[in-house]
Parts: structure tokens; C-alpha cells; sequence
């Protein structure tokens, strides 16, 4: 049996935002109100993540919830009659523990032609004990082709609140199917980035971990997590030629493979809460599998891969 790393020995799942902002940048809300707002929905952990500033601080500690030092980085490589860019959220663990940031550090503006340029930039932020998330790919303008090469972002994001609302961009997973199938090995997250404050908590991450810093960041680093916008998700796992997934009440669960075309399992008269896929309906390897779960009210979530080669 291979078991995706999120259920393994899991106990409570931490509920968690990786990507949001405050008024620290272009956000509406004060840090204080951001992180009470959050608190008030459930989160266990919350990373502000303003634009190229990066932050420490617990404003709101009465709440109890947990801050995720980070900060989102971005650069431009094409401008004109339209723009091309990257945009990175960092996050790390506290200065005792390493961080190479400091509180309020300011990151510089910065334009290149294309993602080789940007790479020493990730390899600075990595080299200073974060990891990183490659943003919403459909926004920026930036089909898989214009960031494939970039080496050591832990994760990519598959939903954002911020660019589903405003544009209806960046909702379900694009690109990460092309990455996976590359043999790249990159976990899929949920967030907000939340500017306005009716597009807080509406997509998070649900992390197998220890509510601290570091068996956070370890979590996610690892893929000990999976995305949510509503639905829950409690296993995931192959056994043998079967693919089992158990979840909340949904409407339709998607398998999702390289080289296979999705397949769309629909519940009855009753909703689905568990759901086996024979591996064998298709001919050929699959490298991956993936599963996305929808519920009634169309919300989704999403497993990270099991990876069934070397």
C-alpha cells in the first residue's frame, strides 16, 4: 500500500494560509484584523506575506494563532502591450532557527527577461531557509513553458481566492498536471491571497504537523498536507491495482494522471465518501495519481500526487 504523506498517522489537521496581505502592502485590512478574521474561521497558522516585505510578528497574539514568517517576491520579464511575471511567496522559520530575513526587510523591485534570470533570486531565498511557492500561474501570464525550469519551489499554487474572484483565473490547478508529468516533483496549495477582506478564508491547507513553525514548514516541505476551498479529505492511499480516496459528502471525485485522461467518478442517489478507481482502466504507467474532490456547492480539494515510479 502506498499512502499520500498527508494521512499517514494523521491526527488533527491543522487548518493553515499560506499567502495573504494587510495594509503592510496593498491589503485592506490591518495585520491585526487579518490574523483575528482568520482565527475567528478556524486557522490554526497564518503566513502575512505582503509584498516584498517580510514579517515575523504576531500582531494579534491573543488569538493563539500561529504566524508563518514570510513575504511574497516578485519580478517583471515582459511589459508592454501586455506583462509576463514571477511571483514567489517565501516562507521560513523564526531567527533563532535560522531565517536569513529580517523583520520589515524590503525586498528591491526587479525586472529580467526570462526564468533563468530569475533563479538566482529563489536560490538567495532558499540559501536563507525558505521555502517557496510559485503563484498563480494564469494570473501572471505564465503557461508552464515560461517557468518549468525553475528549481526549488516546494509547491505551486492550484486555487487563489484573489485571482478566482476578481478574474476567474488560477481555480483549478493549471499547469501542474504538464509540471507533474515532467517528473517534477511540486505539491499543489490552496490560498487567499487575500487583499480585500471578503477574499480571506476561502482556500487553505490542511497540514499533518505539530502546531509550530517548524513541523509546519517540515509538513509542507514534505507534502504532509492537502488543499481545501470546503470539502475534507481523510485518505488517500493505492493499494495495489486500487486507488481508494474517503472524504466529506461530495458530488464528483476527479482522477487525474499524466499521459491518461481525467476520470470523473459522479455519486448516486447518495453522495460519495469513498471512492475506488482501478489503476487498470487505462493502458500505461501511471506515474502519478491525484484526486480532486467536489462537493455540492462546488467547492473543491485537492490530494498531492502519490507517485506509483521512482
Amino acid at each position: 500500500m502506498i499512502r499520500q504523506q498527508a494521512f499517514e498517522n494523521a491526527s488533527k489537521m491543522l487548518k493553515g494560509g499560506l499567502h495573504c496581505h494587510t495594509t503592510r502592502s496593498d491589503g485592506s485590512g490591518d495585520p491585526a484584523e487579518v490574523i483575528r478574521l482568520h482565527s475567528k474561521n478556524g486557522y490554526d497558522f497564518l503566513a502575512l506575506t505582503d509584498h516584498r516585505i517580510y514579517n515575523f510578528t504576531n500582531f494579534a497574539p491573543e488569538t493563539g494563532l500561529t504566524v508563518i514568517p514570510g513575504m511574497e517576491y516578485d519580478a517583471t520579464f515582459e511589459k508592454g502591450n501586455g506583462f509576463r511575471c514571477f511571483h514567489t511567496v517565501c516562507i521560513g522559520p523564526s531567527k533563532e532557527d535560522g531565517n536569513g530575513f529580517g523583520q520589515d526587510e524590503r525586498a528591491p523591485k526587479i525586472r529580467i527577461t526570462c526564468q533563468e534570470e530569475y533563479q538566482p533570486f529563489l536560490d538567495l531565498i532558499h540559501e536563507k531557509k525558505n521555502l517557496t511557492v510559485y503563484c498563480h500561474p494564469q494570473w501572471s501570464s505564465t503557461p508552464a513553458r515560461y517557468f518549468d525550469k525553475l528549481k526549488g519551489n516546494f509547491a505551486i499554487e492550484v486555487w487563489n481566492s484573489g485571482c478566482a474572484m476578481d478574474c476567474r483565473m488560477d481555480m483549478d490547478a493549471p499547469y501542474w498536471d504538464e509540471l507533474l508529468g515532467q517528473g517534477i516533483k511540486i505539491y499543489g496549495v490552496a490560498v487567499d491571497d487575500g487583499h480585500g477582506m471578503n477574499q480571506h478564508c476561502r482556500g487553505w491547507v490542511r497540514v499533518n504537523a505539530e502546531n509550530d513553525i517548524n513541523s509546519i514548514l517540515a509538513a509542507l516541505r514534505d507534502g504532509k498536507f492537502y488543499s481545501s476551498c470546503g470539502p475534507e479529505i481523510y485518505d488517500f492511499y493505492a493499494d495495489g491495482e486500487t486507488l481508494c480516496i474517503d472524504c466529506s459528502e461530495a458530488k464528483e471525485v476527479i482522477i487525474s494522471s499524466d499521459m491518461h485522461p481525467s476520470r470523473v467518478i459522479k455519486a448516486g442517489e447518495k453522495p460519495l465518501t469513498h471512492v475506488e478507481f482501478g489503476l487498470k482502466h487505462w493502458e500505461g504507467p501511471y506515474r502519478y495519481v491525484r484526486a480532486t474532490v467536489i462537493d455540492r456547492y462546488h467547492k473543491y480539494a485537492w490530494t498531492n500526487p502519490i507517485w506509483l515510479e521512482a
